[in-house]
């Protein structure tokens, strides 16, 4: 026994943090540690090295255990394209488009991979800390369940539940959870934390002794609101950095199905930068670089885009000499049209698109997954640049005779990616995380700003580093570390 599993009472009741602070707390203590998520449900994603997708909060995990990524952590992804479908993703590899009720019956097979892939990990960690999706006490939701009980029960392991606090009504949440679950379920249940909490831990001492008394169950831990903790976010996007005294305004388009958002963390985080995302019905405004990002279902999203002001918004905002830049699905969104003949995202076969560039792209079948890295060339000096590919798209025109980057190495055999236009007002590229490195962010803020930005850059993964280890502290001073351990290995 040495599979511990986070289940939360709600939504973002803390699972993702407390499994990635666990990582990182027993990773200091020289345990091999694996993240692991049977199921997850999101758009931004990450790719591993070879070649397959994962959700981003294991990829946080994996860094946080000290470990390299692997399509293992997360066996099934689901990427929703519509409000009742999602392209299904298992061990890293997208093998169809299915509606939610289809998905349901497919479950039982899915099931098989996600044992297989915690079959693999149990022999080769000491300990490997799940992550469960949602709630376990979702009634509809229980039949053939994958992500939450229904894994724990399949391979026998102990349960934590976490709550937030800062939501209000965490004991209902709590003891309403235990209540919903079945005998055996509850059985697996051996303790609770509770999340996000502010003030006198004194006046909730009560609460702590009725609860434990009222189900049987220890509370391991009360872990206090963190302010200011910046990690890569799963779903929701992160709030705005709005300055006051700002030397390069960015607004970023927050498109219905925007995937990867955390490409503009660096951004959101740089002292310099006011970033902001513009929201349905919201203008645009006047900033000095318009972003359009990447999107899960492209020809959808551009729609969408033709149905507010933006596009009028962007080509003026081009003719008073502003910058734009696209990125994967936002770079096809600037060309002359988009084509999807097999349906792979819509079932809409081609749109005509911005025009603001000589090239035109089509949806294929087989998805581009890969960490790849080489150089840009936004100014006289080449920069060295790296990050990962997710497309399903292939662009093709005069406009890429002008690359944005040129690859050192690529396993497709592709030599260079995305453009930069003649005028230097425009430039796209299909290449995520570019702002991770701070050379490459550099280079690219200062093509935005005309150089006129301060040379202070922002290093992501320095502060990730800084965040994990503040979190770790965290968790090893307000949950009861030894007890967690001896529940994990069956002690």
């Amino acid at each position: 026994m040495k599979t511990l599993m986070v289940q939360g009472t709600t939504s973002d009741a803390g699972k993702s943090t407390l499994v990635a602070g666990l990582c990182r707390v027993f990773a200091r203590k020289n345990y091999k540690v694996a993240p692991f998520k049977p199921q997850n449900m999101a758009l931004n994603s990450a790719v591993t090295p070879c070649g397959g997708e994962i959700g981003r909060a294991q990829a946080l995990q994996a860094v946080a255990a000290n470990v390299a990524l692997d399509t293992d952590f997360n066996p099934i992804l689901l990427k929703p394209n519509s409000d009742t479908g999602a392209q299904v993703i298992i061990h890293g590899k997208a093998i169809s488009n299915m509606e939610a009720a289809k998905y349901h019956d497919y479950k039982k097979v899915a099931m098989e991979a996600v044992l297989q892939s915690h079959g693999r990990l149990v022999n080769a960690y000491d300990m490997i800390m799940v992550e469960g999706a949602g709630s376990p006490a979702e009634i509809n939701l229980r039949e053939n369940d994958i992500a939450n009980m229904g894994f724990a029960t399949q391979v026998n392991c102990p349960v934590i539940i976490i709550a937030d606090i800062d939501k209000g009504g965490v004991f209902a949440h709590l003891v309403g959870t235990l209540m919903l679950l079945s005998e055996e379920e509850q059985a697996l249940v051996k303790g609770f934390v509770i999340n996000r909490f502010r003030g006198d831990i004194g006046l909730l001492q009560s609460g702590l002794d009725w609860l434990e008394e009222r189900t049987g169950k220890p509370v391991l831990g009360v872990l206090p609101y963190l302010h200011s903790l910046n990690l890569d976010a799963e779903d929701a996007v992160a709030m705005d950095n709005v300055l006051e005294d700002k030397q390069l305004s960015v607004a970023v388009l927050l498109l219905p199905h925007i995937s990867n958002h955390t490409d503009f963390d660096v951004l959101r985080l740089h002292p310099n930068v006011d970033l902001r995302y513009v929201r349905h019905t919201q203008s645009i405004g006047s900033v000095d670089l318009i972003i359009i990002p990447g999107s899960k279902n492209v020809i959808s999203d551009f729609t969408f885009v033709q149905s507010q002001t933006w596009s009028a918004e962007i080509k003026r905002h081009l003719r008073y000499g502003g910058k734009v830049l696209g990125v994967c699905g936002g770079l096809q969104m600037l060309g002359k049209s988009i084509s999807d003949p097999l349906g792979v995202e819509s079932s809409v076969q081609h749109i005509t698109t911005l025009g603001l560039v000589d090239f035109t792209t089509q949806l294929s079948a087989q998805k581009t997954l890969t960490q790849v890295s080489g150089s840009c060339k936004l100014d006289d000096n080449d920069v060295a640049i790296a990050g990962y590919e997710i497309h399903c798209g292939q662009s093709h025109g005069p406009a890429m005779a002008r690359p944005f980057l040129y690859f050192s190495a690529h396993p497709n055999g592709t030599e260079q990616d995305g453009f930069i236009c003649d005028d230097n007002q425009i430039a796209g590229t299909y290449l995520h995380g570019l702002f991770d490195n701070t050379e490459a962010a550099s280079a690219i803020l200062r093509w935005a700003s005309e150089g006129h930005l301060d040379n202070d850059m922002f290093d992501l993964n320095k502060h990730r580093e800084t965040q994990l280890e503040r979190l770790a502290d965290v968790c090893e001073q307000y949950l009861d570390i030894t007890k967690i351990t001896a529940i994990t290995c069956g002690e």
